[in-house]
């Protein structure tokens, strides 16, 4: 048995897909959602992380003003209403359109990823830059705004990881698929950054928000409405692991802080 912490079940299930034969309509359906499914993945984080690092100052988005901020406005709330819609119980029954009925429950995962990675990459893609530009670091503060930058994403894979990256990635659904068996989903996570705080995806999501070198009217209206999300959703988010993990979930709130170490 692989033991690399919480990155196991993921490398298990890899080393099953090197595993399998390579032959039948399931494995090449399930390998065909999985390249589409981390295409669209890297694709939109990194339209993420270059665009936020300027600022948005640079985008393809060109709708002329002042239509250009209707537009944009749309762009950022679309990703956190559908996003939230599809995590609750209504909402996960529209994630059964977009994969074959027999294996629609078995691709949940991963159609989920996909949906998320193209409203991201549309976001970020098509926003229409305003041209303003209020403050640029430089010199030294440059540097040590870029490495709170990286620090914010780097601890933003770390929370990632320990949330269970095979959820997190896509790769549970299709990886699965291809291997012919049940999807096996990871308990409440409680290890790692869990342990020190009960949120920190949306905290580490946040402070990529606020730690970028370049500060324009376009950073600070994404800023603001992700960030605003950032404190809703996990409070939806507390009431599904109620419902799902009962007296669990209550015993970990109790003993953890929600989004501040120590709070």
């Amino acid at each position: 048995m692989i033991r690399l912490g919480p990155l196991t079940p993921l490398v298990t299930l890899l080393i099953g897909v090197f595993r399998t034969r390579w032959t039948g309509r399931r494995f090449w359906l399930a390998a065909a959602y999985g390249v589409l499914c981390h295409t669209l993945f890297a694709l939109a984080v990194g339209a993420m992380i270059v665009m936020m690092f300027f600022g948005l100052s640079e985008s393809f988005g060109r709708v002329p003003q002042p239509w250009a901020w209707l537009a944009n406005l749309a762009l950022v709330l679309q990703f956190p209403l559908a996003h939230s819609f599809l995590l609750n119980g209504r909402g996960r029954r529209y994630l059964a359109w977009f994969a074959p009925e027999a294996h629609a429950k078995t691709l949940g995962t991963t159609v989920f990823a996909i949906i998320a990675s193209v409203q991201l990459a549309l976001l970020f893609l098509l926003w229409t830059p305003s041209g303003i530009i209020w403050w640029q670091a430089e010199g030294a503060v440059f540097w040590i705004v870029c490495a709170a930058y990286g620090a914010s994403w780097l601890l933003l894979s770390w929370a990632s990881v320990d949330a269970g990256a095979e959820v997190q990635s896509g790769a549970l659904g299709w990886m699965s698929l291809a291997q012919g068996k049940r999807p096996v989903y990871p308990g409440m996570p409680t290890a790692g950054l869990f342990r020190v705080i009960r949120q920190p995806i949306y905290v580490s999501f946040a402070l990529t928000l606020w730690t970028v070198p370049i500060w324009t009217p376009d950073q600070l209206l994404l800023a603001v409405v992700l960030t605003a999300y950032c404190l809703i959703a996990p409070r939806l988010k507390e009431r599904r692991f109620a419902k799902r993990y009962g007296r669990e979930f209550a015993d970990y709130r109790a003993r953890t802080p929600y989004i501040l170490p120590g709070k």
